[in-house]
C-alpha cells in the first residue's frame, strides 16, 4: 500500500511539474517574442493576464476580490503543506552497509529499527521502547525514546543502551558512528532528552 501511495505521490508531483514547466515556459517564450498559436490564453507580449473588462466585472459584487483572494490563499498553504510532507523524511527505509567487496549491501531500517527495539527492551528496567531511524543511508541516526519502569537509575540503563544495544546496532551494520538521541520516560513523569 505505501508504495502505491509512493507511486501515485511522485507520479502527481511529475504532472504538476511538467504543467508548471510548460505553462511558465509558454509564457516566458511569449514574453521574449515567440508568437503563439491562435488558441493560446495570451496572445503577444503586451498581453496581460486579466484584462480591465475581466478585473471590473465583480466589482459590484463586494465579495468576489475576497472570496479569490481567500482561495488563493488556502490554495498556496494547502501547496505549502503538501511539499513539506513530501519532503520530511521521517524513517530512513535502509541503511547501506560496508560488506567490505567495495559495492556494500542494503539493510532495510524497519528491520534495524525492529533489532534495535527488542535489544533496549530486553534490558532490566525498560518497560517500553520506541525507535525511530532518521538521515542518510550512510549516516544514520537514531531516537529513542524509553520508558522505564519505577525505581530504576537512568544512567545505568542509558549506560547499557549505549554500551550493548547500540554499540551491537553500529557493529554488525559497519558504520562508523551510529549518533542517538534518547528520551528517558519513568512512568507518570515527563521525558528528559539525553544526547
Amino acid at each position: 500500500m505505501r508504495t502505491v501511495l509512493r507511486a501515485v505521490d511522485r507520479t502527481l508531483t511529475g504532472l504538476v511539474g511538467l504543467l508548471l514547466i510548460a505553462l511558465g515556459g509558454s509564457v516566458l517564450a511569449v514574453g521574449l517574442g515567440v508568437r503563439p498559436p491562435s488558441w493560446w490564453i495570451h496572445t503577444g507580449r503586451h498581453d496581460v493576464l486579466l484584462s480591465h473588462a475581466e478585473r471590473t466585472r465583480w466589482q459590484d459584487a463586494g465579495w468576489w476580490w475576497p472570496a479569490v483572494l481567500a482561495a488563493l490563499a488556502l490554495l498556496v498553504l494547502l501547496a505549502l503543506w503538501w511539499l513539506t510532507a513530501v519532503l520530511r523524511r521521517r524513517r530512513l527505509a535502509e541503511v547501506l552497509v560496508d560488506t567490505g567487496d567495495g559495492e556494500g549491501a542494503l539493510l532495510r531500517g524497519r528491520a534495524l529499527e525492529g533489532v534495535l527495539a527488542a535489544d533496549a527492551e530486553r534490558q532490566e528496567g525498560v518497560a517500553h521502547t520506541h525507535l525511530l531511524l532518521t538521515g542518510r543511508r550512510t549516516a544514520p541516526r537514531v531516537r529513542v525514546w524509553l520508558r522505564l519502569e519505577p525505581d530504576v537509575d537512568p544512567g545505568t540503563v542509558l549506560h547499557e543502551l549505549t554500551a550493548q544495544a547500540l554499540a551491537r546496532a553500529r557493529e554488525s551494520a559497519g558504520l562508523a558512528g551510529l549518533p542517538a538521541e534518547v528520551r528517558l520516560r519513568t512512568v507518570g513523569h515527563k521525558a528528559e532528552r539525553v544526547t
